[in-house]
């Protein structure tokens, strides 16, 4: 996991430490065989994604301790799916991506000009 790669190919940056976020709860967006959902886009939620994802099926605001998962609020950073992210930029409600801290896996599901598109890192 120490050899992750971001979106460019560099060294994976953390997503957010805070919240100890990632499958494996790193606070990276890092992944493996475990992890089917592929959580490795790292995203600064907002409160419109997080109603879409609530919409879908999938509640992201309530919290699950037994999971260590905190519940999410509009501006906490978080590793998502790919695929759901992929999904929301379809819906047009996609949130905004760290590209240093999101995956390369993330690559196969969603493209590069999308995500950029979506960018808070780039210059």
């Amino acid at each position: 996991m120490d050899d992750a790669k971001n979106v460019f190919g560099e060294p994976l940056a953390p997503c957010c430490l805070d919240l100890m976020t990632g499958f494996y709860r790193t606070g990276s967006c890092v992944t493996g065989p475990e992890d089917r959902g592929t959580h490795v886009v790292c995203a600064r939620v907002t409160r419109e994604f997080l109603e879409y994802s609530l919409a879908q099926g999938n509640d992201l605001i309530t919290p699950v301790p037994e999971a260590s998962f905190p519940g999410l609020e509009p501006g906490d950073q978080w590793c998502l799916c790919a695929a759901r992210w992929g999904e929301a930029f379809a819906a047009g409600v996609a949130p905004p991506v760290i590209l240093t801290a999101t995956h390369a896996k993330a690559l196969e599901f969603v493209p590069l000009e999308a995500l950029k598109r979506h960018a808070l890192d780039l210059v």
